[in-house]
Parts: structure tokens; C-alpha cells; sequence
């Protein structure tokens, strides 16, 4: 017997002395655990800001230099020393004298006097000792003085180097998912290279006699490929690089001939199909003869997705997921996507009210599809009802709510946990 087994299977020995498996399950939390114990984080990268876009950062960033480098204007206007301007108005302004001009791109010339006003545009950098910008629409301009109608506050219409962000500080933690606005923050910062979590490569590998490619016409008893596309998509959407290695039938020394390849050239690996236990599922024996498989797990706890295999090949991770879509995809999203961004393991689910009474059996998780209403101002799930083996009922859902494995359900008005899809 291969020694991994004992990881996933109780044994029991009948008189005759033979032994037979029995069929143990995990909770979702027990599989995460199990890979949290024996699989290394990917490594770590380094990204240029042009190619950081949506990429994870794998440590926190510090800016390099203050944002803004430089004391500087907010409007149009006249720089000046607050104190000068208290008092005016429109019937009594005060008069400064225009000493000077900033001009976009250059330091002032000099430092501005008591008295005096110097010109200034949007964004330009404050002469010493201006603490103000006077608005343009609030002055006008006599020769070679200003009237300045209204008075200013110290401080007003201007930006202080450092107000924004300050070097050395924090500006975006380890695990943000870089935004286009991050990524502006970054160059504001000083900063044009960042560590990313690397983008590892999944195999993925569909099986099933009835199983045809998503561009094929199906004929009698065939269906399309719907899981290699969706899990494809929902690989590259957590910051992995999906390769898809096909559809194979129901024939072991294909699939063993397959998944060697996925797992020589992937750093993980998603079967989908033939991961129950009936006469035509082969994950399991496929993934066993794998040099070194080592089987975390057979059989998770929850629903849908109850059949799933979790296994590790020379340190890779190796799942055997089920074949309807949807288990396929519940199962992606609590145990694949967290080895893609382990950030994830750490969010608090939202809470949310369900809309009515849900029934699930005791000592299994069910995730629900439902979708998000507002009801008296707050969010009410409301379930999408269907088998797991309905793609539909997933796409039109907002997300998932757990219903917990010591219950046997939620009743109507209950707050549950819900997970955005």
C-alpha cells in the first residue's frame, strides 16, 4: 500500500485479514490546514511598474520620497503670507506688492517678503515663507500691485511636501493587488519596482468519455467542455498562469500519461472528473502513480464538492476536483484560490441576512449560491436553487453563503456568512 494513503483513509481488518478503506471526509478548514503543513508559498519577483498591474505584492512597499517633494499650490493665484491678507474685502482690500513669478518646473527665484505676492500656478512650488495661495478670482491686479479682496487662512490652497505620503512610510501592504491607482501611489512614491508573488503555472487537465471540447459539436450523450474554460478563467483572474493539457477519456494509462506531463511542466495541478469512487474514476489511482504522490485527502466535508482529491507530487499541489462545474468552481474557490493568494484566508466573510430557510445535513458545510438584494436598507441573500451540475445557476449568483457543519441549515432572517464570487 502506498504510505500517502494513510493520510486520507481509515483501514479496518475483517477476520480473513484483508484490508479494506473507508471513506473518511474533511472539513474545508482540515484540507486548508493539510496544505498550509506541506506546500511552500510561491516564490517571489521582482516587476517593473508597466507589468505590475494586477500582479500581488509579496512584501509591503515604503515610498522612497516624500509625495509631494515640494511645498506647492493648489489654485491659481497669488502666493502670499496669510497675515497680510487678514481684514481685506472687497470694499477695503489689502495691497501687496507682486514681487515675483513660479513657474511650472522651476523653483522660485527668491523667498517671498512681508508685503509681497508673487504669482503662482497650479502645482507650482511655494517661494519661502508663503504659507497661502490667495485664488485669482479673488484679486486684482493694479500695476505692480495686487488687490486682494478676501483674506486667506494659513495654509489655504496650498500642499505641504510630505501631506500625501512621507519617506520611508507604508504605502501599500504585503498581499494588495496592485490597482491602476496603486500603481500610481507607487510612481508618486519614488518607487518603479516592486516584489510580486510569482504567477505560477497550473496545469489543467479535463476528463470524460462524454467530454468534447468547448468548440465541438456534441453528438448524442456528448457534452462540451465547460470546466477546462471556467477554471482556466478563474486560475488567471487569482494570478496564476493557466496550460491546458485537454480533455482524456476514461482510460488510466492516458491520464497517468497526461498528468505526469502536467506535473513536470506546472507548478499545480487541476483534474477535473474522476474523482469519486466509482469504477470509471481514476484520478485517485492516476495521481498514486505519481513518483512520491502523497495523498492529503479524499472526500472533503461540504457540498457541493464533496468527491475531491488533494494531493502533493515532488512539493506541487495535485487536485482532483469534481466534474459538475459548480462543485468544480466551489472547491477552486476555498482551496486553490488560497495557495494563488493566501491573503484570502485571512478575510472575514461578510455577513448578510438570508431571505429564507435553507436546510442542509448536520456535519457537512454547504455553500449556497445567492444572489444580493437590498432589503429596508440592508443586504438579504437570496438562494439560486439548482444541482451542482448547472453552470447557470453560478453565473447569475453574487456569492456563496456557508451554511455551518454543527447545524442542519439556516432559517429565514438568519445572518450567514457570505463569500463574493
Amino acid at each position: 500500500m502506498t504510505a500517502g494513503w494513510f493520510l486520507c483513509y481509515d483501514y479496518a481488518r475483517f477476520c480473513t485479514g484483508e484490508w479494506i478503506l473507508l471513506f473518511v471526509t474533511l472539513t474545508v478548514a482540515e484540507a486548508q490546514q493539510r496544505l498550509r503543513e506541506v506546500l511552500k508559498p510561491f516564490p517571489v519577483e521582482e516587476a517593473a511598474l508597466p507589468e505590475a498591474l494586477g500582479r500581488v505584492l509579496a512584501a509591503e512597499v515604503r515610498a522612497a520620497e516624500d509625495v509631494p517633494g515640494f511645498d506647492r499650490a493648489t489654485m491659481d493665484g497669488f502666493a502670499v503670507r496669510a497675515a497680510d491678507t487678514f481684514g481685506a474685502s472687497e470694499g477695503l482690500p489689502a495691497y501687496l506688492r507682486v514681487a515675483g513669478e513660479v513657474l511650472m518646473g522651476r523653483a522660485p527665484d527668491g523667498p517671498l517678503l512681508p508685503g509681497e505676492a508673487w504669482r503662482i500656478p497650479t502645482g507650482g512650488m511655494l517661494p519661502e515663507g508663503a504659507d497661502a495661495v490667495v485664488m485669482v478670482e479673488h484679486t486684482e491686479e493694479a500695476g505692480d500691485a495686487v488687490a486682494v479682496l478676501r483674506p486667506v487662512a494659513p495654509e489655504e490652497n496650498v500642499v505641504r511636501r510630505g501631506d500625501d505620503v512621507r519617506a520611508g512610510q507604508v504605502v501599500l501592504p504585503a498581499g494588495k493587488r496592485l490597482r491602476p491607482h496603486d500603481i500610481g501611489l507607487l510612481a508618486a512614491s519614488g518607487v518603479t519596482r516592486v516584489p510580486v508573488r510569482h504567477r505560477p503555472v497550473v496545469g489543467i487537465i479535463g476528463t470524460g468519455d462524454e467530454v468534447v471540447a468547448a468548440e465541438a459539436a456534441p453528438g448524442p450523450g456528448q457534452v462540451r467542455d465547460v470546466n477546462t474554460p471556467a477554471l482556466a478563467a478563474a486560475v488567471k483572474a487569482a494570478g496564476g498562469d493557466p496550460r491546458v493539457f485537454g480533455v482524456v477519456p476514461d482510460e488510466l494509462p492516458a491520464l497517468q500519461e497526461v498528468l505526469a506531463q502536467a506535473a513536470a511542466e506546472s507548478e499545480l495541478v487541476l483534474l477535473s472528473g474522476g474523482s469519486s469512487v466509482g469504477a470509471r474514476d481514476l484520478t485517485l489511482e492516476a495521481v498514486l502513480s505519481l513518483p512520491g504522490a502523497l495523498v492529503l485527502f479524499h472526500g472533503l466535508a461540504v457540498k457541493p464538492g464533496k468527491p475531491t482529491v488533494g494531493a502533493v507530487v515532488d512539493g506541487k499541489a495535485v487536485f482532483g476536483l469534481p466534474g459538475h462545474p459548480v462543485s468544480a468552481l466551489v472547491v477552486f474557490e476555498f482551496l486553490v484560490r488560497p495557495l494563488l493568494e493566501p491573503e484570502r484566508l485571512g478575510r472575514l466573510p461578510l455577513r448578510v441576512r438570508l431571505s429564507r430557510t435553507l436546510r442542509s445535513a448536520p456535519g457537512r458545510e454547504d455553500y449556497v449560491r445567492v444572489r444580493l438584494a437590498v432589503e429596508n436598507g440592508e443586504l438579504v441573500a437570496e438562494p439560486i436553487l439548482g444541482k451542482s451540475g448547472l453552470i447557470a445557476t453560478m453565473a447569475r449568483a453574487d456569492g456563496l453563503v456557508r451554511l455551518r457543519l454543527d447545524a442542519e441549515g439556516a432559517a429565514a432572517g438568519e445572518m450567514v456568512d457570505f463569500f463574493p464570487l
